[in-house]
């Protein structure tokens, strides 16, 4: 299995491991939490078919990478993400975050710059900053972040069954839009992923990304679910779309948290519009959510 190495604790590398498939304008794609790089299945087959280059890698802590103790941060998850880029010898690449993933998109940009990079993605992304503070009154209070912080350390994997129910929305679409299979499979990543990772992350959430959202300056798509209840969209999306310049914004109607999956018909089409080729036939839903911040 490819691996590249982005650092080392005491004796141990610490290694990214990573899938690299296709041809063309390269697509590198950045999974959310607590999942890993499979997540993405719904949009691999659709990006190759359109004649893309995808590259899908696993957040240290989660699914097949290294599991350190340390590093569980948005810089030295921006740097993991640089040194992967560095290592491909990519130029001309789209950056398409999930979740906590769109988090290393505007910090990669925010520390990086925007060199080499085509396009942006943030797909229910955690940025600009989720904390509510006095100069952030339409964040989420730092309560509900220690409740989870809590609840992880308790007993991660009852955390999981009840994590995955929103996000997931499974009391109205389970059975409809995802299986009780998927959700499962999704807690059995989770369960695999390292438990000091597990927990380091919940703080990142509310990383104060406002900096960096400014320095974008490429094309940037923004696309969010419009019942999104871990990442509420008037909290994030909305206001991400607002600060980049032409930013445009697809919202999904009744769509949960993972939209990759429940709507993945919706998001193909709307990534392979903003890439420039056809990935499939937009539906008529997803047009008419769609609105240019």
């Amino acid at each position: 299995m490819p691996y590249v190495k982005v650092g080392k604790e005491n004796s141990t590398h610490i290694e990214l491991y990573y899938e690299d498939h296709g041809s063309g304008d390269p697509v590198v794609l950045i999974h959310g939490y607590p999942l890993s790089g499979s997540s993405w299945e719904k949009q691999l087959p659709a990006l190759l078919a359109s004649g893309r280059r995808v590259i899908t890698y696993d957040r240290r802590g989660f699914g097949n990478s290294s599991q350190p103790t340390t590093g569980y941060n948005y810089d030295t998850f921006a740097e993991d993400l640089h040194k992967l880029v560095t290592h491909l010898k990519l130029r001309n690449f789209a950056l398409v975050g999930f979740s906590m993933g769109g988090g290393e998109v505007a910090r990669y940009i925010g520390k990086f710059g925007s060199k080499g990079v085509s396009k942006a993605v943030i797909i229910g992304g955690v940025p600009p900053f989720l904390l509510k503070t006095a100069d952030n009154p339409e964040g989420v209070d730092d309560s509900i972040f220690e409740g989870i912080k809590k609840a992880v350390a308790t007993d991660r994997y009852a955390f999981f069954t009840e994590f995955f129910k929103n996000f997931y929305n499974t009391d109205v679409l389970l059975g409809k839009r995802v299986s009780e299979e998927a959700v499962r499979a999704s807690w059995n990543v989770a369960a695999s992923a390292s438990p000091t990772a597990s927990l380091a992350c919940v703080p990142t959430w509310f990383e104060d990304f406002r900096t960096d959202v400014a320095r974008i300056d490429i094309p940037t798509l923004v696309i969010h679910g419009e019942a999104d209840r871990i990442v509420p969209i008037a909290a994030s999306g909305q206001r991400t779309a607002k600060l980049i310049k032409e930013a445009r914004l697809v919202v999904i109607k009744d769509g949960p948290h993972n939209v990759a999956w429940t709507h993945a018909e919706e998001v193909n089409a709307a990534l392979g519009d903003f890439l420039g080729q056809e990935v499939a036939e937009q539906p008529a839903s997803a047009r008419q959510n769609q609105a240019v911040a």
